[in-house]
């Protein structure tokens, strides 16, 4: 079984049990799993099977046909697309699933791939049922540029799915070796792509794997995180310009400008443009009253893959060259390793908080959660229903011990917000002082939560 996908599953045998055929469309990142997720749909279905290839039209079908002949499907030595679909219902028994991947490719190239393939279906509607599944892992364009593309094929579009990255919850699931400390810091440095845990192994150490699977250079991770953004961008040079400036703590427009001397205009473009790749993301503070205290307008990387990337290896690629991946992960990760995991801690945190309240663990059930960006300081997780009624806390992964004065901090900050502290929600990897246990166990609206109560 696919790891945390069952609501996908779910979602596609719906539209397969329905009568008749459908067009569907299924996309997301590289590597986030969609193959594995199709693979499991079909495995008890007939189906077939297409990786388009970035090509002409003509040399699409011209490739396409070469398959379906070693295959032994006869067609012609450029078959048309129609020519395609009725030779590959021909030999099947039952409702056919068609697959072809990375559909982009046909249609950036073809006019006729998708009039053609509305067509087939409703000439076959009724002596065969089929479900196409148009598959890519561009999600730009998917969102942003397809759509105005096919035209009013649109229309013929029964349903979109989006496969989004995986959860930390099903990290741990995955890395049973791993201890939920050590799962912490994969989850910080991979994400939830799936097809980058593959690459990590549970029996050993977070710095060996490191070293190992992404600091060597004969392994697939070492120049992960700039395919990752050469494959949708051009100009990668202005690309890597600005998430390396992100990288290393310019996180407003203003200091992106100061630091790469490029325009606002067209900063503002570049940035948009790694926003629809899921690349990077605008922070939007949580809406509270204290909008005078809130910072606006900050930009992260969101990939962690990228954002590892960018902070470590990018700024250090001649020391990576010459040192061996011990010495560099000693010299140039090992000193902020704590402080870069901190921030994906806190993303930990609030997915806590969200199963909790899909279970009912929560003091009410809350409609939304946040955090709160303050000029002075942050509120890392914030819980709240229509009535107002709040959760603020804060996380500690990088200090020893939590104190009592992150607490009075987070008092603080929770007054400028102007928000109300219902309850309050500690999280530490590590221990909580004195003053701040015998505090907990005065106020009933103050919890501390460890590790192990994660």
């Amino acid at each position: 079984m696919v790891l945390g996908r069952t609501s996908e599953l779910k979602y596609l045998n719906t539209y397969y049990d329905r009568d008749g055929s459908q067009i569907m469309v299924v996309y997301g990142e590289k590597n986030v799993g969609k193959t594995s997720l199709l693979r499991q749909f079909v495995q008890d279905k007939p189906f077939y099977y297409y990786r388009a290839r970035s090509a002409s039209e003509r040399e699409q079908r011209y490739q396409w046909g070469n398959e379906l002949g070693r295959e032994e499907i006869k067609v012609l030595k450029y078959p048309t697309f129609t020519e395609i679909f009725q030779s590959v219902i021909r030999e099947k028994n039952g409702k056919k699933v068609i697959i072809i991947d990375e559909f982009q490719y046909i249609i950036k190239s073809s006019d006729e791939f998708m009039k053609e393939l509305v067509n087939f279906v409703h000439d076959n509607w009724l002596s065969t049922q089929v479900m196409v599944i148009l598959c890519s892992s561009s999600i730009g364009w998917v969102e942003n540029s397809m759509i105005t593309k096919i035209g009013e094929a649109a229309y013929e579009l029964s349903g979109f799915l989006k496969i989004r990255e995986l959860g930390f919850e099903t990290m741990m699931e995955f890395f049973s070796g791993f201890s939920m400390e050590q799962c912490i810091e994969a989850y910080a440095v991979l994400g939830g792509i799936p097809g980058l845990w593959k690459h990590f192994n549970d029996k050993l150490s977070i710095k060996e794997n490191i070293c190992r699977y992404i600091l060597n250079k004969d392994s697939f991770l070492y120049g992960e995180g700039q395919r990752i953004v050469e494959e949708e961008l051009r100009e990668t040079g202005v690309y890597n310009t600005i998430l390396a400036s992100i990288a290393s703590g310019n996180h407003k427009l203003n200091d992106l400008y100061l630091h790469t001397d490029f325009s606002r205009a067209k900063i503002s473009v570049y940035l948009k443009n790694l926003m629809e790749l899921e690349l990077v993301e605008k922070v939007f503070s949580y809406d509270t009253e204290g909008k005078a205290n809130t910072q606006k307008g900050i930009y992260r990387i969101s990939n962690h893959f990228v954002h590892f990337y960018f902070t470590y290896l990018y700024p250090n690629l001649s020391s990576l060259e010459r040192m061996t991946s011990g010495e560099f992960y000693n010299q140039y990760i090992a000193p902020t390793f704590k402080s870069y995991v901190a921030e994906y801690f806190k993303t930990v945190c609030k997915q806590q908080i969200e199963k909790w309240n899909k279970w009912g663990r929560l003091p009410f059930e809350v409609d939304r959660i946040g955090e709160w960006v303050g000029k002075l300081g942050t509120i890392d997780v914030i819980a709240q229903n229509e009535n107002g009624e709040t959760i603020v806390g804060i996380c500690n992964w990088d200090k020893p011990m939590m104190r009592y004065d992150d607490y009075e901090w987070l008092l603080f900050c929770a007054e400028k917000a102007k928000l109300r502290t219902d309850y309050i929600y500690l999280f530490s990897v590590r221990r909580f002082d004195e003053k701040l246990n015998l505090e907990a166990k005065v106020k009933q609206n103050l919890k501390l939560i460890s590790l192990d109560e994660m």
